[in-house]
């Protein structure tokens, strides 16, 4: 019985659940499948790839030698400001990767932190492969003549410079074994090489572990040279010369250690 009010046509009215099976609610792949909105799908996630590949290459931060990965080691290199020079041979770099391109000391959150609290743990350590500087008094026992001309000049020619270090190895103290450039008066100086060529460090002997990287043959030829002028370390008696390797060995150091 229909009311009064009631028509025919509005029980036809009435909506009814549709079928999965119906026509109208298949899933339309050709949108997919349009050139037009696959294309840009494919090039936003390529570039987002390659940004992240980019950023972790050459950009992330790396802020110890334990930090560095198999891969870096003997390809890459090290961009940074020297913050402290621990003795004669080796400092510590605070790693800018990019520079002042990408940001680095003229951004306000791309600063070099300037106490030892702020940059505890954010240093890598770097020993300059190739040479080996007089020791300095260490744990009562006395120094070697040039030391300290050795380490006032490292001081002098690095401290809160940029420098760029390639990276061989990690030795067992956790630095980084690395040829060292720093720019001097508009030249890029390799400053092993300068040390030799002064007479405030020798050409590193040992057994094993030496890390030359290409320049050993070079190296050799610049201690040769400031011998025979007789320069810093060479100046003395030959016979009172001792080696860093020869007192390390008869302090019982290990010869590989600094």
């Amino acid at each position: 019985m229909r009311w009064p009010w009631s028509s025919e046509s509005g029980d036809r009215d009435v909506k009814r659940p549709s079928s999965w099976a119906n026509p109208a609610n298949a899933i339309d792949w050709e949108h997919y499948r349009d050139p037009r909105n696959v294309v840009p799908v494919v090039i936003l996630t390529g570039a987002t790839l390659l940004l992240s590949t980019f950023y972790r290459s050459y950009l992330k931060r790396i802020p110890q030698a334990i930090n560095i990965g198999p891969a870096f080691w003997r390809r890459r290199s090290l961009f940074g400001r020297v913050t402290s020079v621990g003795d004669a041979d080796n400092f510590r770099l605070f790693h800018t990767p990019g520079g002042r391109l990408a940001g680095w000391e003229w951004l306000p959150w791309r600063k070099v932190p300037e106490t030892s609290k702020d940059l505890k743990e954010k240093t890598v350590h770097i020993r300059i492969a190739g040479i080996d500087a007089p020791e300095m008094a260490h744990f009562g026992r006395p120094s070697q003549p040039f030391s300290q001309e050795a380490y006032e000049f490292l001081k002098w020619y690095l401290l809160h410079r940029r420098v760029r270090a390639y990276v061989y190895k990690r030795d067992q103290y956790d630095r980084a074994v690395a040829t060292v450039y720093v720019r001097r008066w508009l030249l890029r100086k390799d400053v092993g090489l300068q040390m030799l060529e002064r007479g405030l460090a020798a050409v590193y002997e040992a057994k094993t572990g030496a890390e030359f990287g290409h320049l050993e043959a070079e190296y050799r030829s610049v201690e040769k040279r400031a011998k025979s002028k007789k320069v810093g370390m060479w100046s003395g008696k030959r016979k009172e010369f001792e080696s860093p390797r020869d007192y390390k060995a008869r302090h019982g150091q290990a010869t590989q250690s600094t």
